[in-house]
């Protein structure tokens, strides 16, 4: 049994990519349609930044409305950086996607940790926390369709989502006080494996049953026949993200699982991004614990079509028809 998630940011570096950004959006809502006409129980992530000069995805709730009218049965899993936002205005755009995708929206709740992205924004780093708690409170109003009340004002927010009391509310977080706020707050928890522990320990302190996912033995997952002529071509791509990333965790001064690199082979060796023959995912899938995640990135770093076209065919009729998938939220 597994968890899979398959992630979207919708990017194009300049010099890099062989496609365009409409390309990126053309080729990712197909292959979300693709995906969804496979009719296996996966989840499509749709992440948020802003200001990344290769137009890294800035509005997931947009494109998680478009993959909405393309598909029936995945689940839509839409990144906000909550708090980059008044949450009202969320609330209502996500009942109405709720509305749209039948009921299939899920909302990864993240505190953001980007400065220039706070700046522009004119959101206030240091209160990140306390934003988070704030917007999550205020989300919960928001759904009961109740007039409440929001910093002083009487509000209310319709339409109600579909999904009663509302979607789920997944958080992340990159800090053990995040992590325990996540037991708190959320109807689950997705974030580096290392943060679990004190997520399960602050839902025990606090009697709640937790949601999470568990460890990530496949992150990122390109399957493949080839994994050394498969990684050699993937390789420029990889070094692309993880030294995007890793500098966004340098300006915020704060730890990740990306670290900067220059040489392929040392990040192969790190396992961030994984090619596998279809033999090896499945050896492999025997020991999953069942929230563990299989995370497929297809188009990372406006991926060349072929080469990721390639693996997400091979993933969905070598791959999944041998694992038992299911939702976690």
């Amino acid at each position: 049994m597994a968890y899979v998630q398959i992630r979207y940011e919708c990017r194009a570096p300049a010099g890099l990519s062989p496609m365009s950004l409409e390309e990126v959006y053309e080729t990712t809502l197909e292959q979300i349609a693709w995906i969804d006409a496979q009719g296996f129980p996966v989840t499509v992530n749709l992440s948020e930044h802003h200001g990344s000069e290769d137009g890294y995805l800035p509005s997931p709730l947009t494109l998680a409305a478009a993959a909405a009218a393309v598909t029936r049965h995945v689940r839509l899993q839409a990144n906000v950086v909550l708090p980059l936002w008044d949450p009202l205005h969320i609330a209502e755009q996500a009942a109405v996607l709720d509305h749209i995708s039948r009921g299939r929206l899920e909302l990864l709740l993240m505190g953001g940790f980007v400065p220039e992205e706070f700046e522009t924004f004119g959101a206030d780093a240091a209160r990140r926390g306390e934003l988070m708690e704030e917007g999550v409170r205020a989300l919960r109003q928001a759904w009961t369709g109740e007039t409440f009340e929001y910093r002083g004002r009487r509000c209310r927010i319709t339409p109600r989502p579909l999904q009663r009391p509302h979607p789920p509310l997944i958080m992340g977080a990159a800090s053990p006080a995040a992590a325990r706020r996540a037991a708190r707050l959320g109807d689950g928890f997705i974030a580096v494996p290392w943060l679990n522990e004190h997520y399960l320990a602050e839902c025990e302190a606090v009697g709640r049953t937790p949601r999470y996912q568990g460890g990530m033995p496949f992150s990122y997952l390109y399957v493949c026949e080839d994994p050394d002529r498969t990684w050699e071509r993937l390789a420029p791509y990889c070094l692309c993200e993880t030294n995007m990333y890793a500098r966004w965790q340098a300006s915020a001064s704060q730890g990740g699982m990306f670290k900067p690199a220059t040489d392929t082979d040392a990040l192969r060796a790190l396992k961030i991004y994984q090619p596998a023959t279809p033999a090896e995912v499945l050896a492999r899938a025997a020991t999953l614990a069942p929230n563990d995640g299989i995370v497929l990135h297809p188009l990372i770093s406006g991926l060349d079509r072929e080469l990721s076209w390639e693996g997400l065919r091979l993933f969905f009729s070598e791959v999944a028809p041998h694992l038992e998938i299911r939702h976690l939220f």
